[in-house]
């Protein structure tokens, strides 16, 4: 059986650029950074403690400009929105909706990364 999502991938047009927003805006650790040949490279960056790990992914796959910039469909959970707002807020990350209460009873706010691609905080 399954027992775990091991990667995702976000799609960017820079690594380094990229690199530098998951770690130093976000606090994510970098997991990997491999030469993959051809000038690619395959870089992991995650959470502090998690799991599952973000590719950043540029020219393979099927990568293409149309896709950075888009919602990512990843939702991240934080020990405490606002709180988590505020700092990251603080670091210039840049987001589109504050921590808004939901009709289902969680809070949510959306950001995006130096690519434009959004993702979703959510507090249960």
């Amino acid at each position: 059986m399954i027992t775990n999502v091991a990667v995702v991938g976000v799609f960017v047009s820079d690594e380094d650029k990229a690199l530098d927003f998951y770690v130093n805006k976000l606090g994510f650790e970098k997991r990997a950074d491999e030469p993959m040949g051809d000038g690619l490279r395959w870089i992991e960056v995650a959470p502090p403690g998690a799991t599952t790990r973000i590719v950043l992914t540029r020219g393979y796959g099927d990568w293409s400009q149309e896709k950075v910039g888009q919602f990512a469909g990843i939702v991240f959970e934080p020990d405490d929105i606002n709180a988590t707002y505020q700092e990251l807020s603080a670091r210039g990350v840049e987001f589109t909706e504050p921590p808004t209460a939901q009709p289902w009873g969680g809070v949510q706010a959306l950001f995006k990364d130096q690519d434009g691609n959004t993702f979703v905080l959510v507090q249960r």
